[in-house]
């Protein structure tokens, strides 16, 4: 017999309605998603939901803080760099290899803000990064003698045209990330006027890239949503066994309570029987002391009479009359005279 499985904490069972909403909100959006799908993709009842989220505004609000929260930490990690310029690539690439990595994610982010997300749209989205791009640019305005206070103006354009582009490259997925982000670079950095016709990463960026390229690959979407489904099918099938190994200790119990049973009847059976036999003994116990009294009787009965016959032919003895009076003195006898005949 298998172990049995081990059920989900509710933890486990949390990320597992995190993963499976996360699937169903970037194919469907929020409005076209419900209860009884994210209930139904996870195998749990609609209450079990409820329970953890409070219902599908709560797990949407979760999964587009979790994304914003990783897209941000992608972009704030890119934006630690020394020089503004391989500040500005890193935080292009961030937002191109998110948007490749995390393709359900993105779309989730991208699609019309529902009231359900809060802050979590993704123009306040844009507005954080826009705000860690602007400190560099007004670093950048002050070198270069331009007004500091437009810098918040420029961040906003800068941040806007990498998220619109990113939003396209997310269909297209051509050309590949990494001249997409030299050529944003290449507009932001230059200009109109002064484009580079063959743009390229600087060396330092292009060493990060292909650090990333050692790393072992990130699993996509697909991927992810494949291990969910694998995932999935191991948990049901491990319920059917754990299903079948009840039902099979249910059916051991009953057998196990039928057999005592019949050991019992089968007991108070032999009991039954030892107390017939018992009485069937004791009866015959009773039959013969009966006959042994009756043949004792008889026995009493045959010396009485054969007493009764003896005790007669001694009175019928010679020498013995009728008359003769068995007390009378002999002495007696000899003075009474004879009588006459």
């Amino acid at each position: 017999m298998s172990e049995p499985r081990r059920r989900m904490s509710g933890k486990e069972r949390r990320e597992q309605l995190i993963q499976i909403s996360r699937t169903l909100f970037a194919e469907k959006g929020f409005d076209g998603t419900s209860v009884e799908e994210i209930a139904a993709s996870a195998n749990v009842s609609k209450p079990v939901v409820y329970e953890h989220f409070g219902g599908k505004e709560g797990v949407y609000a979760v999964v587009v803080d979790r994304e914003m929260q990783k897209l941000l930490a992608m972009v704030t990690e890119a934006l630690s760099a020394s020089h503004s310029l391989i500040k500005l690539e890193r935080a292009a690439l961030a937002l191109l290899a998110y948007v490749e990595e995390n393709s359900e994610g993105f779309r989730i982010l991208v699609r019309d803000s529902h009231a359900a997300s809060g802050t979590g749209t993704f123009a306040s989205l844009i507005n954080d990064i826009a705000s860690q791009v602007e400190d560099v640019m007004v670093d950048e305005f002050a070198g270069r003698g331009y007004d500091p206070k437009l810098a918040p103006m420029y961040a906003q354009m800068l941040v806007g045209m990498v998220a619109l582009t990113g939003q396209w490259w997310l269909d297209v997925r051509r050309p590949p990330r990494e001249e997409v982000a030299a050529h944003l670079v290449n507009l932001a950095w230059n200009g109109l006027v002064g484009l580079d016709p063959r743009p390229r990463l600087t060396a330092s960026s292009r060493g990060m890239e292909q650090r990333r390229a050692q790393l072992p690959p990130r699993p996509t979407d697909k991927e992810l949503r494949e291990m969910g489904k694998a995932r999935e099918r191991e948990l049901k099938e491990q319920e059917k066994i754990r299903e079948r190994e009840r039902r099979e200790a249910e059916k051991l119990a009953k057998e196990q309570e039928k057999a005592r049973l019949q050991d019992r009847r089968d007991a108070e059976k032999a009991r039954e029987r030892e107390l017939k036999e018992q009485e069937r003994l004791f009866k015959e116990q009773e039959k013969a002391r009966e006959r042994e009294f009756k043949e004792q009787e008889k026995i009493r009965q045959r010396e009485s009479r054969a007493a009764e016959r003896e005790a007669v032919r001694q009175a019928k003895l010679p020498g013995r009359t009728d008359e003769t009076e068995p007390d009378d003195d002999p002495a007696d006898k000899q003075q009474r005279p004879l009588r006459r005949n």
